[in-house]
């Protein structure tokens, strides 16, 4: 470390690496809501010096376990997280859908219940029983979704922003739907109960979801998948879904 910088923690989520009096890098702290738990750094430097010095401050301050996130074609900024002792935690696709031309009729046996008007009990349940099936299996972390605090246990959840599709008399599958100001919409998660799964549920649901964004005027919308759900990425591709980039997601546990 450069005996003449400085690391100054400005408030509870930033410091500040100065070199005779000038900023020469930042740090930012964004802890997420619970129960994701998940909480990210970010580092920018103008003198690749100030790095380390931050990452170490901000490591020593924090409580583990944190994540940052970095695009899959920065090496040299990944190389900097890595010497700090982060790992790599999984890999994520990025994409952009038109929202055009999309027939928004679902597959034989299966209804989709429009953003809204599903009972919310029954979302509720649905939304535990989903989280619980990811858990066991490739494990939460690796869906690209935040979620908002409810009660120990349990979500909150926006009926609003879901559309749900129901097969053989139970709610099988949802989709919800972020819309960000006038950038693209999000497709902020989209999943099927695993005993509902190979009928078509996934497609319907996205079709449902890209269909109800064209006629509100919304052109594009874009998702992420972790690289390793391959029917998500074939799903998305399936719609002509354009790869935009990949992030890299590092945790320091």
């Amino acid at each position: 470390m450069d005996t003449n910088m400085q690391i100054i923690r400005v408030d509870e989520t930033q410091w500040q690496a100065v070199t005779d009096d000038a900023v020469v890098g930042h740090g930012d702290f964004s802890p997420r809501p619970a129960p994701d738990g998940r909480r990210y750094v970010s580092i920018d430097v103008w003198d690749d010096a100030a790095f380390a010095p931050l990452a170490a401050a901000m490591l020593t301050a924090l409580p583990a376990p944190l994540r940052t996130l970095v695009a899959g074609d920065d090496a040299a900024l990944a190389s900097h997280w890595e010497r700090a002792g982060f790992v790599p935690e999984r890999q994520e696709w990025e994409y952009v859908l038109s929202t055009a031309g999309r027939d928004p009729r679902p597959a034989p046996g299966v209804a989709v219940l429009p953003a809204g008007t599903a009972d919310e009990a029954r979302l509720r349940l649905l939304d535990r029983e989903i989280r619980a099936e990811v858990e066991a299996s490739s494990g939460w972390y690796s869906m690209p979704a935040e979620v908002r605090p409810g009660p120990p246990g349990d979500t909150l959840i926006d009926p609003s922003l879901y559309a749900v599709a129901v097969h053989e008399g139970r709610y099988a599958g949802l989709v919800r739907v972020v819309r960000t100001g006038r950038g693209p919409a999000r497709i902020g998660l989209l999943a099927v109960r695993a005993a509902h799964q190979r009928q078509g549920i996934g497609r319907s649901l996205l079709a449902h979801a890209l269909h109800a964004l064209h006629e509100t005027g919304t052109s594009t919308a874009r998702a992420e998948v972790d690289r390793s759900r391959t029917a998500a990425t074939a799903l998305l591709e399936g719609f002509g879904a354009e790869r935009t980039g990949h992030l890299l997601h590092l945790v320091h546990p």
